[in-house]
């Protein structure tokens, strides 16, 4: 087709794609082309301003190695993760999946940890978590044999991947479900923290007068052939930036409550002072049990980042 004017332009795309074998990828396709060139109208896009979009997806996937993944922070600090986590997991009519965020930090490989083991692998400063989670099914029984994968950042608010200074895969462990669907562990317990902001995703905050801080968590990935693989975040009860979270990722079936205790015994004898007890059930539904990629697969080189805290502004203010 010979363009003659912008909605020919629209059409001759639309028509090419309409070529598209795959049933699945030529839907895909056609509404994303059908919403981009709406984009492109509706907001009337200047040339500079395409151009520096163009530059703004390119400099993700430069920024994007083996130990950070920029896209996925960018896609999780626009609601994007989950959205597609929401609409994927869970009735339409109802709230309430335990389903949450794979994020930027999952790795392959954790160690396999024995139950009631710990996954602190170097000195790590934080009180004592004795962690208890249930995986169930949909009709509420136990779920044994699943694989259940945790890590969380450390009190600091460095992954082990982002940081030097702590042993590889420390904060991270690998367990197996008994009889009774349980899995039991000892950690430290996670501080909220903020997501990096030297790249396009920090740009992006701070042109909205946004903070940058994430919610203490701990990361649950539990996998068992013929269920659905759940990735999930457990988020503390006492964090004061539940309702703001950076990657807008915080449901009130995942808000766990950290119970501290004071001069009581705690589950390992070695214990002293202040120590905390996490229980939760998680449940899980028959589908597909494949794991995706790993966005990242190492652990980065060099200094240990610098954390770089945003405030979040009054509307209409400018950081």
């Amino acid at each position: 087709m010979i363009v003659e004017n912008q909605m020919d332009l629209t059409r001759a795309v639309l028509a090419e794609v309409d070529r598209t074998p795959d049933p699945r990828l030529r839907r895909l396709l056609a509404s994303a082309v059908r919403h981009l060139h709406e984009f492109v109208r509706e907001t009337e896009l200047t040339e500079a301003e395409f151009r520096q979009i163009c530059g703004v997806v390119a400099k993700a996937g430069q920024l994007t190695t083996a130990s950070h993944n920029e896209v996925v922070l960018a896609a999780g600090s626009l609601g994007v993760s989950a959205l597609v986590c929401l609409l994927n997991n869970g009735k339409p009519d109802q709230h309430g999946t335990t389903a949450n965020l794979m994020g930027p930090f999952w790795r392959k490989g954790s160690p396999v940890t024995p139950q009631g083991g710990s996954i602190v692998r170097s000195p790590t400063p934080g009180d004592p978590v004795f962690v208890t989670a249930w995986i169930r099914d949909g009709n509420g029984q136990p779920v044994s044999g699943a694989e259940v994968d945790v890590w969380h950042a450390s009190a600091d608010g460095y992954y082990e991947n982002q940081d030097p200074e702590q042993a590889d895969m420390n904060l991270r462990g690998k367990f197996r479900t008994d009889a009774d669907g349980c899995v039991r562990f000892r950690t430290v317990k996670p501080s909220g923290y903020p997501i990096p902001v030297n790249g396009p995703v920090g740009a992006l905050i701070r042109a909205q007068g946004r903070h940058n801080m994430r919610p203490a968590h701990i990361h649950f990935l539990i996998h068992k052939p013929g269920y659905k693989t759940q990735f999930s975040q457990l988020y503390s009860s006492d964090d004061p930036h539940l309702e703001t979270d950076v990657q807008f990722g915080v449901t009130s079936a995942l808000v766990g409550d950290y119970r501290a205790h004071e001069n009581t015994s705690a589950p390992d004898p070695d214990v002293a002072g202040r120590w905390y007890s996490l229980e939760h059930t998680f449940t899980i539904v028959p589908g597909d049990d494949a794991l995706p990629p790993p966005p990242i697969t190492g652990k980065a080189e060099g200094p240990r980042p610098s954390l770089v805290m945003l405030e979040r502004t009054k509307p209409g203010e400018t950081q």
